[in-house]
């Protein structure tokens, strides 16, 4: 089985690609879903993340300051999700959700600028000088989401395995192109890629339950898992002791043991000027 993560900008037949791919594959098709698990999950209110992943740009200065919660949330959710069968995700971060194993896709949909224009105009109901806006406003609010989460730009053609032009092909192309690609053995599951991607799953949902505790507020951590073996990293406030920390971890199903050697306490002051 494998993941398969589809984005396209604002603007085309993504969705409807999905589905597609999904339902020849017998793969589940998720999109908004994940968020909504992740706010059930790890305690972050929807409304928070529905604002995050709104196409208007006026998320911005309101989460700035507060990005790495929502995005390791999110990638738990996301792991939790994706660790069964095989799935398709059609959305504006999926690709940058999880890491690039052998048995992920990565698609980006594109199109010129011209034919995304009319299908926003004939989507969303809107003239020509709208549908522009509304389409260099989404490509530009989302960039900077993503920039501001991952620190990577949806625009690099280096972050995903398949570009596809839907200005040259057809819709039943795209599917083909997409159900060849993932059916071949460049991109079959391998016990190591399978091994990697829970080694990823449990390091995210043991760095999200650390930093979404209310215990743990203040600390600046780095999670790493391999085969049950959690290591934590990073600087944590000085009244936060080893036993708060592992308090938080021993609830996560699939831990076995725990480092902490490389935790650092901060002095009272850490942070803050003279």
């Amino acid at each position: 089985m494998a993941i398969i993560t589809i984005y396209q900008g604002a603007s085309g037949s993504g969705e409807e690609l999905a589905q597609s791919v999904a339902q020849s594959l017998g793969y589940g098709c998720i999109s908004r879903e994940v968020l909504l698990k992740a706010s059930l999950s790890y305690g972050i209110p929807e409304a928070k993340l529905n604002d995050m992943v709104e196409k208007e740009p006026n998320w911005w200065n309101r989460f700035l300051q507060s990005l790495q919660p929502y995005r390791i949330a999110l990638q738990a959710a996301f792991c939790e999700i994706a660790e069964g069968d095989g799935i398709v995700y059609h959305g504006h971060i999926g690709h940058e959700l999880v890491p690039d194993l052998k048995h992920i896709l990565k698609v980006l949909l594109t199109a010129p600028l011209e034919m995304r224009i009319e299908q926003v105009k004939a989507r969303q109901k809107l003239n020509d000088v709208a549908a522009r806006r509304y389409v260099e406003e989404v490509d530009k609010a989302r960039s900077r989401r993503l920039i501001a989460m991952f620190g990577t730009d949806w625009r690099d053609p280096s972050r995903f395995d398949l570009v596809l032009n839907l200005g040259r092909m057809s819709f039943e192309g795209a599917k083909r192109i997409i159900i060849e690609t993932v059916r071949s053995a460049d991109y079959q599951m391998t016990p190591a890629s399978k091994q990697a991607f829970s080694d990823f799953a449990l390091g995210a949902r043991v760095h999200a339950a650390l930093v979404l505790s209310s215990k743990m507020s203040g600390a600046m951590l780095d999670v790493k898992a391999k085969e049950g073996e959690v290591s934590v990293s990073g600087t944590v406030p000085y009244w936060i002791s080893d036993h708060d920390v592992l308090e938080q971890i021993h609830k996560i199903q699939g831990v076995r043991n725990v480092r902490t050697d490389d935790l650092v306490r901060t002095p009272l002051d850490f942070g803050l000027g003279t």
